[in-house]
Order: C-alpha cells, then structure tokens, then sequence
C-alpha cells in the first residue's frame, strides 16, 4: 500500500473545480457573450423609455423594440431550461419584465384614463349595451307593474315582497297621517353621513349583485331587477291608495332617479355578458365574454359613480327638502343630466360597436 503524502495536505496549491462544474461554468459565459450586446441594448431602450416614454427612443430602436424583446424572452427560457447561473437568471427575469410592462402595459396614467373615461369612454360603453338597456328597462317597469297589480288584488302580497325591516310603518291599513310622516324631513343633518355611507353600500350591494348574476346567462340578473321593481310597485300601491301618489313619487324622484337608473345599467350590464355568453356569434365563446366584460366593467365603474350620487341625493337633500316641487326639480334634473350624458354627449363621434 502506497503511504499518503503529508505534504499535500498542507500545500497552498488550488483546488480545480470538478470537470462539470467548469463545463457549466463555461457554457453560462459562453452564452451570456453570444447574447449579451441585445440585452444591454434593450435595457438602455427601456431605461429611456421609463424615463420619459417613447419621444427619447428614436425610430431605429424603436422598430428593434419587439424583436429585443423576443430575443431576450427566448433567452430567459433558455437559462431557465439549461439552469444557468443564478446572476444570469435574475438579470434576464428583470429585464423581461420591465421591458414586457413597456412593450404591452398600460399606456394611460390614472388622470388621462379618468378623464378618458368620464370624457365619452363611460357613456359610449352605455350606448353600445343599448339592446340590454332595453330588455333591462322593459323588466323593471313590467316588475313594478306586476307588484302593484298583486298588491291590488290582495295585500298580503305586500308582506311576501317587502321584507319588514324595509316597509317600518308603511304597509296596508296604515292610516294617511302615518304615511305622510314617512315623506317627511328631519330636522337638522345629524347623522346623515353615517345614513348615506349605509346607503352607498346597500345600493352598490344590489348593483354589484345584478352585475355579477349575468354570468348565468343574465337570467338571475333580470329576476333581481323584477324582485326589487316588485317591492317600488307595491309602495306605489300603498301611497297612491292613500292619496299620496304624487307626493310619494316626489320623495322617490330625488334620489330615485340615480338609483334606479344606476340599478338598469347594473341589470344591463350582467345582462350583456350573459346574453353573448348564450349568443356569442361567429366569436368563441370565450372572446364573446371577454369582449363583453371589458364593456360592462367600463359601466359598471360608472355605476358605482351613480351609487355615491344617491346616496349623497337620498341622504341629504331628499331629508332636508320637504316640498313636492322641489323634490321633483332635483330628481328631474338629475334624470335630464344622466340622459344627457349617456345619449347626447358624444364626443368621438364614431360609430357605435355591435352590441
């Protein structure tokens, strides 16, 4: 047996890597040279780019952009199929990433994509569900007018539409005197912000709910709308057989005519996705609902606008405002401005999408 040197235990010679890890070692070099003069490129057009958007990039290297791009995603996965060196894969991944958010993400900041939006994105998104607006509409009215005729017919179907914690003191038998009180005002603005913050979260409840049943169709979204038109038709009954119709529907009107307008654009908007869900033409049914949603999302960024407007409307000055006149002139307003907006401002001009 031959003895071991003791020598070489203490010698100051280095150590060789193993074969396979200087065979690793030199193919990630190998690779990070081939690559290395796109990278750097494309991160000197990106940095230029999130410094001051594309009017500090020039034509050629903006042409070179995609390509850069696909050469550096290409690359990326080839390190990651190759388990390259760890600096080399998180240099890639970052650079992939800003340059993606560059080439792909979004162009608009937040005020140009509000001010886009109020200035014709939100009413044109309206006026193109016109159909559904229409087959929403038709819903609602015929669902008030199924609730009264029940309630005329027999008043204990006031109390299966109008949960109790609802009706309070208006229900059938109530006296005139009772009835009026509940038109009423208060007498100072106490407590009125905590009521309209209550507000604004019931109605965007009810909004957020019919949007969201129009997956299945729109089917849930329309029996929703006539529920809750079900329950105006019997208060309508109520107040009406009291004599207090016009006073009634002056209350209503002040907050009414935001609410349940927002209310339609939220049954028409589930109703959208739904009916190109069941009917998506010559589109796959998943463009169909993709197509849709991005629409109905748009209106449904406006109806959370509408629900903060009634309930500031409902919680203010329909209790502070006592008379029929002045309830109906605020409510009135309010319903020429919404029709306005969605039907007579249009400031592209252009043709509206298909529905």
């Amino acid at each position: 047996m031959k003895a071991p040197e003791l020598g070489s235990w203490f010698s100051r010679k280095e150590v060789e890597a193993p074969a396979d890890i200087a065979s690793a070692t030199l193919r990630s070099d190998r690779f990070r040279l081939e690559r290395e003069g796109d990278w750097r490129r494309l991160e000197a057009i990106v940095a230029r780019m999130e410094k001051g958007g594309l009017k500090r990039v020039d034509d050629e290297d903006l042409l070179a952009l995609p390509t850069l791009y696909r050469t550096a995603a290409s690359s990326l996965s080839v390190a990651r199929e190759t388990s390259l060196d760890a600096a080399t894969l998180t240099y890639l991944e970052s650079l992939v990433q800003r340059a993606w958010f560059q080439v792909y993400g979004p162009r608009l900041g937040l005020f140009s994509w509000l001010r886009e939006f109020l200035m014709g994105g939100w009413s044109r998104a309206v006026r193109e569900i016109w159909l559904d607006l229409s087959i929403a509409l038709f819903v609602m009215v015929s669902g008030a007018i199924v609730g009264w005729l029940l309630v005329a017919q027999d008043t204990e179907w006031f109390y299966r539409l109008v949960p109790t914690g609802l009706a309070d003191n208006r229900r059938p038998g109530a006296s005139r005197e009772e009835l009026m009180d509940t038109l009423g005002i208060k007498d100072g603005g106490e407590g009125l912000s905590t009521f309209a913050a209550f507000l604004f979260s019931n109605n965007a409840g009810v909004c957020i709910l019919a949007f969201a049943l129009g997956f299945a169709f729109g089917i849930p979204s329309l029996m929703l709308l006539v529920h809750n038109m079900a329950m105006l038709g019997a208060f309508l009954w109520l107040f009406a057989s009291a004599g207090l119709g016009v006073e009634f529907a002056a209350w209503l009107s002040v907050h009414g005519t935001t609410e349940l307008f927002g209310i339609l654009l939220a049954g028409a908007a589930g109703l959208h996705i739904g009916r190109s869900m069941a009917f998506p033409g010559t589109r796959s049914l998943l463009a169909a609902a993709s197509q849709s949603g991005r629409r109905a999302a748009v209106v449904m960024v406006g109806v959370v606008i509408m629900m903060i407007v009634a309930a500031f409307l409902e919680a203010f000055p329909r209790q502070l405002v006592g008379s029929s006149a002045g309830r109906f002139a605020i409510g009135g307003i309010f319903l020429a401005f919404w029709l306005a907006y969605f039907f007579l401002f249009r400031r592209d001009g252009g043709a509206e999408a298909e529905p």
